[in-house]
């Protein structure tokens, strides 16, 4: 009873300081409303510097959140990503802060069109824990590059890494400029509902959901970076190590726990053995022993790990052949939340690991018939994040192309286009709405807003009433034809 009441408290504090930095920010911007291209530059370098200075600090962190995340899988998808963004921004940011020239018509002559991209105000930015400092830093470069102020709720199932987030920005950013926020579920819900000059948020499609629907009641625009089942397609005549090969690293990188890890595999029914025995052959490469390696990240905390081995049973009490890949052959039941990657044959429609995203280190093999038969796997199912397709023939890549919808598709590899500084970021449908990255980030976080302007001479005097005069009939005669 206690800890509750403490931590109701806490929670309460939290959200009275969540209004506070929202007005002062506010405030904030109002007074300084078109930063200038040096302030942005001068915010991204501080941004980069402190990274660099935390960066072992920060891999120390999320270590510990997960009791194991590989070290250099952070470095890879978190560390040189943010670092790679802010540098790619820094050297684009004055060409895509120009107004854009647009046509006028002879109708509006003399006069000029223009876009100016002005700053929005104060962005929310809700981070979740598979991949916490790159969902954090990302965004916030996106919208300090935009011109804007920026508030991030970080998540709760990273205690260590958010504390470690806070104290960073803090020591680099006033507060009416960035801010970071912790606390527990409730006060994410009363984050979402503050009236935010646009809301980005990461993580499940269900939480998405109520995320938009708090969003909707203040008319915040929203980005939403959810999930889903992203497919990876087999094709029939790829070389299978190659496949196998880059689909093992896109499904074990972070134990499966990412938004476009490949969620379910699609193969010609006569190579599905093959692909068993590459794949196991091309992780055990990777991962010759499991338990003790620290390059074989853990699963996040115990209610992840009692989600996925739930699936597992319910796959097994369904009829499922489960394929346990464990090289060394530990034993991983006791002491560690490291599962080993497994594969589920002789799926059906209703087990949860057909239904659900599985966000773990399990990978469902379905059999196909014909490449139109998986795209039409694909086209019955809601609209995946990433898709990703194996085989080098173009014209089987060109028709996976034209006849599925994803977020994003990798062709012959997995996970990659994420890290791509001058891809836009994103998902459609269930996965998603809106991008970001590069800059169609800077875009998103940027007032669109469009300007015509004339000056002394005035042609619309000659559509002033009173009408039906020969100038209007003239005018008329030119321009409706």
């Amino acid at each position: 009873m206690g800890a509750t009441v403490v931590q109701l408290t806490e929670s309460k504090k939290q959200i009275q300081h969540t209004h506070r930095v929202f007005d002062d920010q506010k405030e904030a911007f109002r007074n300084n409303p078109a930063p200038s291209l040096t302030e942005r530059k001068e915010n991204l370098k501080r941004l980069k510097r402190a990274l660099l200075d935390s960066q072992d600090r920060l891999l120390d962190a999320i270590d510990r959140d997960f009791s194991c995340r590989s070290k250099d899988e952070t470095l890879i998808a978190e560390v040189m990503p943010s670092i790679q963004g802010i540098n790619y921004t820094l050297k684009h940011l004055s060409d895509w802060m120009k107004p854009s020239k647009r046509h006028v018509s002879m109708l509006f002559q003399p006069a000029s069109n223009k876009v100016h991209y002005q700053p929005k105000g104060v962005v929310g930015v809700i981070v979740p824990w598979n991949y916490p400092l790159y969902l954090a830093v990302g965004p916030l470069v996106a919208s300090l590059a935009a011109g804007n102020r920026t508030m991030i709720k970080m998540s709760e199932f990273t205690p260590h890494t958010s504390a470690l987030f806070k104290e960073i920005i803090e020591s680099m950013f006033p507060e009416d400029l960035v801010s970071v926020i912790n606390g527990e579920a409730d006060v994410a819900a009363d984050f979402s509902q503050r009236p935010f000059d646009h809301l980005l948020f990461t993580g499940s499609t269900t939480v998405g959901r109520l995320v938009m629907r708090a969003a909707a009641e203040n008319l915040t625009p929203v980005t939403l970076e959810l999930g889903g089942k992203s497919p990876a397609i087999v094709s029939p005549d790829v070389p299978m190590e190659d496949a196998a090969q880059r689909i093992a690293f896109g499904k074990a990188f972070n134990a499966g726990q990412t938004c476009v890890a490949p969620d379910y595999v699609l193969c010609p029914a006569d190579r599905v053995q093959a692909f068993v025995d590459e794949f196991r052959a091309r992780f055990a490469e990777m991962y010759p022993s499991l338990r003790d390696n620290d390059d074989f990240t853990a699963i996040i905390n115990d209610r992840q790990y009692q989600r996925l081995q739930g699936y597992l049973d319910d796959a097994r009490a369904k009829g499922a052949e489960l394929v346990e890949i464990n090289p060394a052959n530990e034993n991983m039941k006791d002491g560690t939340r490291k599962i080993p990657l497994t594969l589920v044959l002789k799926t059906t429609p209703d087990m949860k690991v057909m239904q659900d995203e599985i966000f773990g280190p399990i990978l469902p093999v379905v059999s196909y018939g014909n490449l139109d038969e998986a795209i039409h796997f694909i086209n019955d199912r809601p609209r995946p994040l990433a898709l990703y397709f194996f085989g080098y023939d173009k014209s089987h890549q060109q028709h996976v192309v034209d006849n599925t919808l994803s977020g994003g598709m990798c062709i012959n590899d997995a996970l990659m286009h994420v890290a791509q500084d001058d891809l836009p970021f994103g998902g459609i449908g269930d996965s998603g709405m809106g991008h970001y990255h590069g800059r169609e980030g800077f875009l998103t976080f940027s007032h669109h807003r469009a300007i015509f302007t004339k000056q002394k001479f005035n042609s619309g005097k000659f559509v002033y009433a009173p009408h039906g005069t020969a100038a209007h009939r003239m005018v008329y005669k030119l321009f409706i034809r």
